[in-house]
């Protein structure tokens, strides 16, 4: 139905990064939900919603819009997708220099993903848990390599790109501060290459910058 497609829009924009897009498609959900009465789909616009706030830099109002959301999506009686919405959460707080939150954000994540066996975002969590980790401290950088490293290792057997992509960038990046130049660029450039579309995209034009600085 409507509300479907437009919930699948913003899912979409999210992960093209574009936040405008998502709010956009987020206030449409909740608008449809509303009027025709969909709890589940009403709390999935909250969620949204607050991801969007969160990378605005409106971190307080995005949590906030995210806790909402997951109290909802539980109340209506769902626990299918919510290793990703506390993906969204954890982004959100560590938007807002919030680490300690988003790496428990995480870890309750990757527990779900574990009992639910729903691991579609198993490989973004083991990235975005190393990010956080640097984050919190530059000494952190061996675990973040092997978080980034697991990340690689999971995306690669789902044969998730995109997923592949990020890790890679983030790896690439960690080992170009460590002035590992050459591991990097071999390393991110043949997952970019591997690309054919999409070159207007955050990501993909994360990792060319991050290319022509390694070159």
């Amino acid at each position: 139905g409507v509300p479907a497609a437009v919930r699948d829009a913003a899912w979409l924009d999210i992960l093209r990064l574009e936040s405008d897009l998502t709010s956009e498609h987020a206030k449409a959900t909740i608008d449809l939900s509303t009027e025709q009465g969909f709890p589940s789909w009403l709390a999935l616009g909250t969620l949204l919603r607050g991801w969007a706030f969160g990378v605005q830099g409106q971190v307080e109002e995005g949590v906030g819009q995210i806790h909402d959301g997951l109290a909802a999506w539980r109340a209506a009686g769902s626990e299918v997708w919510r290793s990703r919405w506390l993906v969204l959460l954890a982004e959100a707080l560590g938007k807002g220099g919030q680490v300690e939150a988003g790496l428990t954000a995480v870890d309750e994540a990757l527990a779900c993903v574990e009992r639910t066996e729903e691991r579609s975002y198993e490989a973004e969590l083991h990235r975005l848990q190393g990010a956080l980790l640097l984050q919190q401290s530059p000494d952190n950088h061996q675990k973040a390599d092997a978080c980034f490293h697991q990340a690689l290792k999971v995306a690669r057997r789902q044969e998730a790109k995109s997923w592949e992509l990020r890790a890679a960038t983030s790896l690439a990046r960690l080992w170009q501060q460590q002035g590992k130049t050459a591991e990097a660029c071999d390393l991110l450039a043949p997952v970019y290459g591997w690309f054919t579309e999409g070159f207007e995209t955050a990501d993909l034009q994360e990792a060319k910058a991050l290319l022509e600085d390694l070159a």
